[in-house]
């Protein structure tokens, strides 16, 4: 039986009520928004002595930690970026807790560690990521961040020499940054946490060993919180992308001569389509939504004097382009057809020459592209497989294996298969199944469910250790391709866009429903899961839904829905939910706000919310509120914890101790809610 627990601490009602839209909103708990406030803290201090009485005490904890720690301490790559035959990327060595930036010369040469994390004597907090290459090879611009903070500090290395240059960009958001060509100096937007005028936007000119004091700035785009540049650059010109986030996004993007002295020309004025430029030697590419909602490559050539011209490169199709790089004289596009990945080649005049060779089920991502030859690194994985990294080559798509990560997981007993049920609407939706073999061909299970349903971002088979270790005892892992997303095209996203959102929340549900009626599983045996969009996800599920679920995992999510526009730079979502601000938007928002949706006296099932203090993008006090509003609320005997860490925020950065402990603490609760035995794991396994 599931361990029992002690009521939770009593969080103080200090109630608000606001009119809104003449609407009266009560909010009890908006004392815990302030992060920093004595009684904050206390309250947060009592909820993790909760949360650990409950957690520490779970039979099988330590069993559970032996097979993560096989799970998560394997050799890993990601990052890599290439300059001519010098490969950059980051490696993390088994057991070592942060991933430290190695140089490779020609694809035989031995692994260079050039930045070790570990060295800066900041503790294991401290992570770093390689950034861009000079030109010439000799420079690496590289980020520092200290926990799951979003902002950075930004170092120069001399690879050659292996000395830190005194060139540092203070902790802040860098926008953009480029290299001169000559690499004696570099073009940046940076926005610095200490700056006097924080929302003042220009870019900047710096000359290497020159106080920073000294720099030039060469463009403004103006002063307001809600403005965004950035600035890219090929050998003879920079660009500069303006975004205004106002009642409308709106898109600017200008182009100087390094050579002329002439002031920057217009390109694109007050654009209310998407545009991402992309400098090609002497060429421009962009991707648009422009009379393409699935998106369109285009090249846009400029004549003095004269109008600049749109020629389409790679059009639109019936699937939704979620990806492009350049390689050479090539361009690579990546597309979702339904859930499967296709990738295009092309030349530069918008011949299609070859599509890369794919496997069944397996996610794809174009990572990086060299612009001096037709070299191209992708991404694989697939529910079975770890990333691997592959080296392709235009036009013929041929790929050979770079980096794989090798994972105990027995990839052998393990498949997934694809089904499809009915929505709310009708609307039939495709979804993932996968687990043991013989998990699949039938019986009820405990299951896990999650999906994501926005930001047209498409959901696709990837590999999970959270996941990897729940089928190994037995559970069934359902994943379907709610609207939201754009698997079907922008059709899809814009079905459960903004005032559309229930559409996605319907879809998720349906997929739960589908599951137990179908015999899957149970309501006792069935949890869900999911973070950021994703926790919304999860939170509009369990207040919509109680009686459908045994336990619910939230991750960093947000969930007061009337007020998350008000912090750090969440007002930028705007386009995806809408605000409370707006009178259209309001009433949709308020009728799904999980926060607000919490009914007194509801069975809820067993929740765990998870946060910290270092999150810039969903602010923690969203998981804080939620967890005080639903330990209130809740007339069931099911736990409801938050799991919360100073240093915890949106950037997967954390030390591996602490991602093992983690993922302890989140497996041991659902193996607790689940009644999942350890008799099913298998440790000490060898992949095949």
């Amino acid at each position: 039986m599931p361990k029992l627990m002690e009521p939770p601490p009593c969080s103080q009602v200090e109630l608000v009520s606001e009119i809104l839209h003449g609407v009266s909103v009560a909010d009890p708990y908006r004392w815990l928004e302030d992060q920093h406030s004595p009684s904050t803290r206390e309250w947060i201090n009592q909820q993790t002595r909760y949360a650990r009485l409950y957690l520490d005490g779970i039979c099988g904890r330590e069993q559970i930690r032996t097979r993560i720690r096989e799970l998560l301490e394997v050799e890993t790559y990601d990052t890599v970026r290439t300059v001519g035959d010098l490969y950059l990327f980051r490696k993390r060595l088994p057991g070592q807790e942060q991933a430290c930036i190695y140089m490779r010369e020609g694809i035989n040469g031995k692994d260079r560690l050039l930045v070790d994390p570990s060295k800066r004597g900041t503790g294991n907090h401290t992570a770093v990521k390689a950034l861009v290459l000079s030109p010439d090879g000799r420079l690496l611009l590289y980020e520092v961040k200290e926990g799951g903070e979003r902002t950075g500090t930004f170092e120069l290395l001399d690879i050659k020499s292996g000395e830190r240059l005194p060139d540092i960009l203070p902790r802040g958001y860098l926008r953009g940054f480029a290299f001169a060509p000559d690499s004696k100096g570099f073009y940046y937007v940076h926005e610095a946490q200490t700056a006097t005028r924080p929302f003042y936007r220009a870019v900047y000119q710096h000359q290497l060993g020159t106080p920073f004091s000294q720099d030039r700035e060469i463009f403004f785009a103006g002063e307001h919180e809600r403005i965004r540049l950035g600035v890219t650059a090929d050998g003879t010109r920079l660009g500069f992308l303006v975004c205004k986030f106002l009642e409308k996004t709106r898109i600017d993007f200008y182009l100087q001569s390094l050579d002329s002295g002439q002031s920057p020309e217009i390109v694109v004025s007050d654009a209310e389509y998407s545009f991402g430029p992309r400098l090609v030697g002497d060429r421009i590419f962009a991707i648009t939504d422009h009379q393409s909602p699935n998106l369109r490559i285009v090249e846009i050539r400029t004549q003095n004097n004269r109008m600049p011209e749109w020629v389409e490169i790679v059009p639109e199709t019936a699937d939704r382009i979620n990806g492009w790089i350049v390689a050479g004289e090539y361009l690579l596009v990546s597309r979702i057809r339904g859930t499967s990945a296709e990738v295009a080649i092309y030349d530069f005049s918008g011949k299609r020459i070859a599509n890369l060779p794919l496997r069944d089920n397996e996610t794809v991502r174009l990572i990086h592209g060299s612009y001096t030859n037709n070299e191209f690194l992708i991404e694989t994985e697939s529910f079975m497989e770890p990333v691997n990294i592959v080296r392709c080559f235009a036009p013929s798509g041929k790929r050979t294996l770079w980096a794989r990560r090798r994972v105990p997981f027995p990839r052998a007993d393990y498949d997934s298969r694809q089904v499809s049920y009915a929505s709310k609407d009708g609307t039939l939706i495709p979804m993932f199944l996968m687990g043991r073999r013989d998990v699949l061909a039938g019986g009820s299970h405990p299951a896990i469910l999650t999906s994501y349903g926005g930001y047209g971002v498409s959901v696709t088979p990837q590999f999970s250790v959270f996941v990897a270790f729940l089928v190994e005892r037995g559970c069934l892992f359902a994943l379907p391709n709610i609207r939201g997303g754009s698997e079907f095209g922008a059709k899809w996203h814009d079905a459960a866009k903004r005032r559309n959102r229930q559409t996605a929340f319907d879809d998720f549900l349906c997929a739960a429903e589908w599951l137990v009626q179908t015999g899957r599983t149970t309501v006792d045996q069935l949890a869900i899961f999911g973070g950021s969009n994703s926790g919304l996800l999860v939170g509009a599920a369990l207040t919509q839904r109680p009686d459908l679920f045994r336990a619910a995992v939230c991750m960093v999510p947000i969930l007061d829905m009337l007020r998350y526009h008000l912090f750090d730079h969440a007002h930028v979502w705007r386009d995806e939910y809408g605000t409370a601000d707006d009178p259209d938007d309001f009433p949709v928002l308020a009728s799904y706000s999980p926060y607000h949706q919490v009914r007194q006296g509801v069975r809820y099932p067993a929740t765990m919310l998870i946060s910290g203090d270092a999150d810039q993008t969903c602010n923690p006090l969203h998981a804080r509120k939620m967890t005080a509003r639903l330990q209130s609320a809740s007339a069931s005997c099911h736990p409801i914890i938050l799991d919360y860490s100073k240093e915890r925020g949106h950037s997967p950065v954390l030390p591996l101790s602490q991602r093992l402990d983690a993922l302890t603490d989140r497996l041991a609760f659902l193996c607790d809610q689940l009644q999942l035995s350890g008799d099913e794991v298998r440790c000490q396994l060898c992949s095949s």
